[in-house]
Parts: structure tokens; sequence; C-alpha cells
């Protein structure tokens, strides 16, 4: 890692310890089942301090970005990590970086469905519909990794697609994960056909009727259609 970058880091990390609250930090460990440490920042508080930084130091160079971000996720605290996600999701609106391995690496490193989900939907997401000719090799290789969190991510990353989401696809994707047990799984699935009954609700009735999903996917499936 560069000087500048380590430099960086440990502006950040001076300036986050500055808004350290740990009366805010406790039960947002405890919500987060204490698998992470806080600086006990609030979303709309850690957003505004984000801003601020970012005016005072401006963002890691785009080319190093892969490297910042490998480093800043062996820091301890979440909001680092949401920073680091903030600066991810900046350069890859603007198509600056395309770095897959990079999104699999934090996607499996400190794995829970807030930093996962933020990067399905507003990450790997955007970086496939700017990329459609990524998406099946990237789909493929994820499922048969049999990693529950990239395996969310193959059913989430068209969450906000709409009419342009891939169907077969997504139904395709979930047939293979319908049976499983894992919560975050048939969450996932759940979610995916809820937002997209929102563009097709007959589609996702059809679907949900000819498939023998979970309760948990099929009660979230039909939960904004009124039938």
């Amino acid at each position: 890692m560069s000087d500048k970058n380590t430099q960086y880091i440990h502006s950040l990390t001076d300036y986050f310890s500055k808004y350290e609250n740990p009366e805010n930090s406790i039960p947002m460990k405890r919500y987060m089942k204490n698998r992470f440490e806080f600086y006990g920042m609030k979303s709309p508080e850690r957003k505004i301090i984000t801003r601020d930084f970012i005016k005072n130091h401006g963002r890691p160079s785009g080319l190093d970005v892969s490297d910042f971000l490998q480093k800043l996720w062996g820091q301890p605290y979440r909001e680092l990590h949401y920073f680091g996600l903030d600066v991810l999701e900046y350069y890859v609106k603007i198509q600056q970086i395309s770095d897959v391995d990079l999104f699999r690496f934090l996607i499996t490193i400190k794995s829970w469905w807030d930093t996962v989900d933020w990067l399905a939907t507003r990450i790997v997401g955007v970086h496939l519909k700017n990329h459609p000719d990524e998406i099946d090799f990237v789909h493929r290789s994820w499922m048969d990794s049999n990693n529950m969190w990239l395996q969310r991510v193959c059913i989430l990353f068209q969450l906000k697609y709409k009419q342009n989401t891939d169907l077969k696809l997504l139904f395709k994707t979930i047939e293979k994960l319908k049976d499983s047990d894992e919560f975050f799984i048939q969450k996932a699935i759940g979610w995916a056909l809820r937002e997209y009954s929102k563009t097709d609700p007959e589609i996702v009735i059809r679907f949900v009727k000819n498939h023998s999903l979970k309760p948990l996917s099929h009660r979230e499936a039909l939960k904004v259609i009124n039938i």
C-alpha cells in the first residue's frame, strides 16, 4: 500500500474516532450480533461526517481503490467499511473501477447483510448493468461457489432493474436455491420476487403458485400483492 493511502487511512480513523459515541455503539454492535465494532455514528450523521472528510481530504485514487478497500476491511469499525463502500460506489457509478475480484473479496470477508446487500444492489448490480457481458461468468462462478453470501448477491443484484430484469436468470437462480434452509437465502428470494411484483404482479403470482417455496420466501414474495 502506498504511503499516501496509509496516511489517508490514518487520517480517516483519527477523524472518525472524534465522533465516537458509546451510547450509540453498544446497541449498534448488539444489533449486528456483536460481529463488528462501531464508533456509534447513526446513518444520517455518518453521511455528513463522510461528506465533510471527503471535502477536506478527497477520495483515494481510483487506481488504488482495490488495495485501499482490502486494507480498510482489516479495520474493526463497521463505519470504516461503510466509508469504503461509499468510495467504491462512486467509482463504479462513473465506471472508473471494474474489479469483480474485489467485489467478491468484500462480499466474502466480514460478511453480513448490511454490506452484502449494499454490494449486491448498489455496486455489483450497477457494474453488471454496465457490463452485461460479464453476467454469465460472474453468476455461474458465484452460484457454484456454494458461498451463501455470493449466492444471495446472485439473487439480489437485479433488484433495481425493474422492467430490465432478466426474469429467466432470476427464476433459474431461485429454482436452484429455493430449498435452501439458510434464512438469508430464503429472505432474498422473497425480497427479489416482492420487488419485481411491483413491475409485474401477475408473473410473480404465477411463479409462486407453480413453485414450492419455503414459507418465508412465499410470504415475502406476495407481501405487496393483493390477492
